[in-house]
């Protein structure tokens, strides 16, 4: 059996909600790669140097990033020579699954976020301004909310007077309370004031924002490291997760903004906003084999429900639907 058998009898055992976000959220980067790819597979008879070559192109302009490009080619060639493939229409099942596998195969870490079964966790956003952070904290705390749980926001983001407005906002509209204190107050001393706050609320998560200034790196480690040493002493063992937020459609931009805040704090995952809005969703593959980050949740839309849990399975559905749509199950 393919790999688009097994893939498409894997995504029918799952919900159809979540299958249709995947393959509507990664439209534009499917119409991008895949149509280069089939129009690559129509134009060659043999798989040669040629059309891994051109592949090799494909990928890299679908923002896969290099070094990963460089490893799937050579998977790739390694896997025709061992099946004996000759005909290019072969090689897109292979592909798909190399992807899947480059994903769930950098290591064991879970795209399950790491959630306390008993007293507070606390989760931590960091990334820089206008890559979606607070609408994310504010679609997640609905996500928690409407599974039962009790939720408090932290406005860490001191440094800009509309951060914590804007959090307000979503606190409002999803529900929960916001812990704030004014423009240009010490970041720790919010955090500590939530944690307490939500404590005697006896809430079961509390998420934190922060500030998201790149300009003077050393200022944004010591603020880091100050926000989670409080956290660390009030919380033992928290932040249960450092999620970082990232722009997918600044491409490998972001890639770079990756590298700097896994220096400046220990990153436990990525939450990657506007895939649907770009061409090159190739970034999440990136992001997961050059950085070893888990990426744990992906924004496919606008609406509260598009923020998703990540899912290589879906996300490879998502790049390849149309092909996998059309094998026939056994």
């Amino acid at each position: 059996m393919s790999f688009f058998k097994k893939l498409k009898e894997k995504i029918t055992q799952q919900t159809d909600v979540v299958t249709e976000k995947f393959k509507d959220g990664l439209t534009k980067t499917r119409d991008n790669f895949s149509g280069k790819v089939n129009d690559l597979v129509a134009r060659y008879r043999k798989v040669d140097e040629d059309f891994f070559e051109e592949l090799e192109e494909i990928l890299i302009q679908a923002d896969v990033g290099f070094e990963t490009v460089m490893d799937l080619i050579e998977e790739l060639k390694m896997e025709v020579k061992r099946k004996n493939i000759q005909d290019p229409a072969e090689v897109q099942s292979v592909i798909s699954e190399k992807l899947v596998e480059i994903y769930e195969g950098a290591d064991e870490a879970s795209t399950e976020l790491n959630i306390q079964a008993e007293g507070l966790t606390v989760l931590l956003f960091v990334g820089v301004n206008g890559v979606g952070k607070t609408t994310t904290i504010g679609k997640l705390a609905h996500k928690f909310k409407s599974e039962g749980k009790k939720v408090v926001l932290a406005a860490g983001d001191t440094f800009r007077a509309g951060a914590i407005e804007q959090l307000e906002v979503w606190g409002e509209r999803v529900g929960v309370d916001v812990i704030k204190q004014g423009a240009g107050s010490d970041p720790a001393a919010v955090m500590f004031d939530a944690i307490q706050a939500a404590k005697s609320r006896n809430a079961d998560i509390l998420i934190c924002d922060t500030a998201g200034r790149l300009q003077n790196k050393v200022n944004l480690m010591k603020e880091l490291e100050k926000v989670k040493r409080v956290i660390e002493r009030e919380v033992p063992g928290a932040p249960h997760e450092v999620l970082l937020v990232l722009d997918a459609t600044t491409g490998q931009n972001a890639l770079i903004q990756a590298k700097t805040f896994k220096e400046a704090t220990n990153v436990s995952g990525i939450v990657l906003t506007k895939l649907d809005g770009t061409a090159k969703g190739g970034i999440v593959l990136a992001i997961r084999n050059e950085l070893g980050i888990p990426v744990k949740f992906v924004g496919l839309g606008e609406k509260m429900d598009d923020l998703q849990e990540f899912n290589a399975e879906q996300y490879v559905y998502g790049l390849f639907a149309d092909l996998v749509e059309n094998e026939e199950l056994d």
